[in-house]
């Protein structure tokens, strides 16, 4: 099984890592764009063209499934990437979980990067699966940035200041950005007695769902969807180029966990 992960950076080392743990013999290769960071603040067409050449190297390995391991790629590039990978190869995107978090708890706050806090998408998810909870959106200005940096004072300082905003009585926080869950530590300690809500579990679960199904019609390698008998490798690509994992994503424990696959160059 050969699974590919695609984002701007390295938020995408939460769900490659969670995968990892499910399916350990899985092949992952990640896929990014250090040139064309950050996302965020680009057009809907920019991320939309970014995350499908992105895409389009990952799927030239041979992959059984892609994950767009971005909340911003999700939004602006899903219905391109689908258009032109599926039904041969599923295409998985990623949401904020909203929807649990607010199912369980009456108050939600939802940490997001300033281009997603409130925006059209996000609104709408709050409208749709907010179950009558009260919802606060929370930007965090620079914390993506410091996250994908390894910058370990700017992320404390960005913890912190997105904890200002948040109310007391916060019950739980929903991760809004892929960045956040490799920081998830530090965001729990700021916001004390809230529960953390990320995707990266959830997408993980939702690629490996979607191999199986191809696998029963035939799309996918034979053995993709049976226990390997090896641990699978891993391959780091870098604007469509070969590399290997980043010193500052080994810094973070799913980088660290990522880095113990055999590497293919």
């Amino acid at each position: 099984m050969k699974i590919g992960l695609v984002d701007s950076g390295i938020g995408l080392l939460a769900a490659a890592a969670a995968i990892r743990r499910l399916r350990p013999d899985a092949d992952l290769v990640l896929s990014s764009d250090p040139e064309g960071m950050p996302w965020g603040p680009r057009t809907p067409q920019d991320v939309a063209g970014r995350a499908l050449e992105c895409a389009r190297a990952a799927a030239a390995r041979g992959l059984d499934a892609l994950v767009v391991a971005c909340n911003t790629a999700s939004v602006h590039a899903l219905p391109a990437l689908r258009a032109e990978f599926e039904p041969l190869l599923p295409v998985v995107g990623t949401v904020p979980a909203i929807k649990p978090a607010a199912s369980a708890h009456a108050a939600v706050a939802i940490w997001a990067t300033p281009a997603t806090t409130g925006s059209p998408y996000q609104r709408g998810l709050i409208d749709e699966f907010g179950n009558g909870a009260r919802v606060t959106e929370v930007p965090c200005p620079g914390l993506a940035d410091a996250v994908e940096a390894g910058d370990a004072a700017a992320v404390a300082a960005a913890v912190a200041a997105a904890a200002a905003r948040t109310p007391a009585g916060t019950e739980a926080v929903v991760l809004g950005c892929t960045h956040y869950e490799l920081v998830a530590d530090r965001i729990a300690e700021a916001v004390p007695g809230a529960l953390l809500y990320g995707s990266a579990d959830a997408v993980a679960a939702q690629v490996l769902r979607r191999v199986a199904l191809s696998a029963q019609s035939g799309q996918v390698h034979k053995d993709a969807a049976g226990e390997g008998p090896r641990g699978g490798a891993l391959e780091v690509l870098l604007d469509g180029r070969a590399a290997e994992l980043s010193p500052v994503a080994r810094v973070y424990p799913q980088g660290a966990l990522l880095a113990e696959a055999p590497a293919r160059a």
